[in-house]
């Protein structure tokens, strides 16, 4: 079963690539990444159609050409559209690249279209890595590194004191212990004065936390939990929609529904039915 924890750890093992690389090959409506945030740069570059990418609390609609960067301790989410997609995603730390910038914590800008430059560079990384001749991981590893300088010279928004970087990270630790009280509740009516409390917060400073973090209302998240989870039931094909909706904490059948279909643009008894 997919984990709902908010903090993913990255382990780049190879110290001669330290880098992550795969690419995301979609055709039907879903998410295909849950939210979500490491130490690590992650970068969606579309070779194909087009994406929603969720950043903190902005969606981004990213198309053809279009590279979307998840800056460090940033939470992000992934979305398609049912229309087929082709995103090449490439996740390191500034570190292993650079002791110059192994230091600073560099905000990029989130969304940058049209730029020659990066779509050479982008276009030669995912060519290397779909043919993986000999040699293909020191060529990457040249285009990234031309890629990083390109980055910090054109599209750094802002370079984050020690004091800025430890609170951001500090602020998704503290949404870490909140989703994992969800996790552990969620088949019951959960309140936002509860949810508040676990990290003694009233309830508007949680409320502007967990948007300021999520992008998503505590309740909207709480929600998506349910759904993630009904859909795992629903493949065991092992109870009825109604059962399904009660065990995962929905009261309202017809409520359970239409989240379900706003998550997954299908009705529950569809997933049944396949």
């Amino acid at each position: 079963m997919q984990s709902l924890d908010l903090y993913e750890q990255k382990i780049l093992s190879d110290p001669e690539f330290p880098v992550q690389m795969h690419v995301n090959d979609k055709n039907r409506k879903m998410c295909y990444f849950s939210q979500h945030w490491h130490e690590h740069i992650e970068l969606h570059y579309v070779m194909e159609g087009r994406t929603l990418l969720r950043l903190n609390q902005r969606d981004i609609l990213a198309r053809e050409g279009n590279l979307v960067i998840a800056n460090s301790n940033e939470t992000h989410a992934g979305y398609c559209d049912g229309s087929h997609m082709k995103v090449l995603v490439i996740i390191f730390d500034m570190g292993d690249f650079s002791k110059e910038l192994a230091d600073k914590d560099i905000l990029f800008q989130s969304l940058i279209e049209k730029d020659a430059v990066i779509d050479g560079i982008m276009s030669a990384i995912y060519e290397e890595f779909q043919e993986q001749k000999i040699g293909y991981r020191l060529i990457c590893k040249g285009e990234l590194l031309k890629l990083i300088a390109h980055l910090v010279r054109e599209y750094a928004v802002k370079v984050l004191t020690e004091r800025e970087s430890d609170r951001r990270k500090k602020q998704l630790e503290r949404l870490n212990t909140v989703l994992d009280y969800i996790q552990t509740n969620y088949t019951r009516q959960i309140g936002i004065r509860e949810l508040a409390d676990v990290i003694h917060l009233s309830e508007g400073r949680f409320n502007h936390l967990f948007k300021e973090g999520m992008g998503i209302s505590p309740l909207q998240y709480i929600n998506e939990v349910r759904v993630k989870k009904a859909m795992n039931l629903l493949k065991r094909r092992e109870n009825t929609v109604a059962e399904i909706a009660d065990s995962v904490g929905f009261t309202d059948y017809n409520h359970f529904g239409r989240q379900f279909r706003r998550y997954y643009g299908c009705p529950p008894s569809e997933i049944l039915k396949k």
